[in-house]
């Protein structure tokens, strides 16, 4: 088997196994939804308010969605022994597990992307904030998955690693989180955002580089 064939078998492989758990894999979905659905409840209908912290609103929950799910990247393989076969195989594990990556971002990042044009709606964010809104969700919801890798990749062996994890990867999400609400909210003012999308862009591809490297290093230290 080609690198190529083994990098699309990891992922065929891990989005088979989460459609059969598909209540498993809606949570982080309807935890996105719900979260973003109570901020009006709480702050008030006011919808000069709503459309002013609409940008945060919808990313800070994206992030904490991403947050929810990041466990069960490598979990479910620790525990049934096929991370150890991952290890084993004779292609790079880098390229093996940002196959993984891949598909965890398209079980959970791509649909939190689809649904929230529906709830930036919801809170009245302005037509061209939306479209923006899209593209830093583009760029960014793949680098909470590269990042989250190798939090889960440090802590995978631990029996409650959560906590740990939490405190390992929310501090590598700020940045994104700060850019990309800037952009949106930018946006909403008729501004341009070609900076934070650039910068956006630019984390996105030393994450893309940088992050499968440490996470496979850190699966072997978290195996031995």
């Amino acid at each position: 088997m080609s690198l190529f064939q083994a990098f699309i078998a990891i992922i065929r492989r891990d989005l088979l196994l989460a459609f059969r758990r598909r209540a498993e894999m809606m949570n982080p979905l309807f935890f996105f939804i719900i979260v973003v659905s109570l901020f009006p409840l709480g702050v008030g209908a006011q919808p000069h308010l709503l459309q002013t912290i609409a940008p945060g609103i919808i990313w800070v929950s994206a992030l904490l969605a991403a947050m929810l799910s990041l466990d069960g990247l490598f979990r479910s393989d620790f525990d049934d022994g096929s991370l150890e076969q991952i290890l084993l195989s004779p292609h790079p594990t880098s390229v093996l597990i940002l196959g993984k990556i891949f598909a965890h971002w398209l079980v959970t990042g791509l649909p939190l992307i689809l649904v929230a044009p529906l709830l930036a709606e919801f809170l009245g964010m302005p037509g061209d904030a939306l479209w923006v809104l899209i593209k830093t969700l583009l760029l960014g919801t793949p680098v909470l998955s590269l990042i989250g890798a190798i939090g889960v990749a440090l802590t995978v062996g631990l029996r409650r690693g959560g906590m740990i994890l939490s405190l390992l990867v929310l501090p590598l999400y700020v940045p994104v989180l700060i850019f990309a609400s800037n952009a949106v909210e930018m946006a909403s003012g008729g501004l341009p955002v070609d900076a934070q999308m650039n910068i956006l862009a630019a984390i996105l591809c030393l994450a893309l580089v940088l992050a499968p490297l440490p996470a496979s290093a850190a699966l072997k230290m978290s195996m031995s």
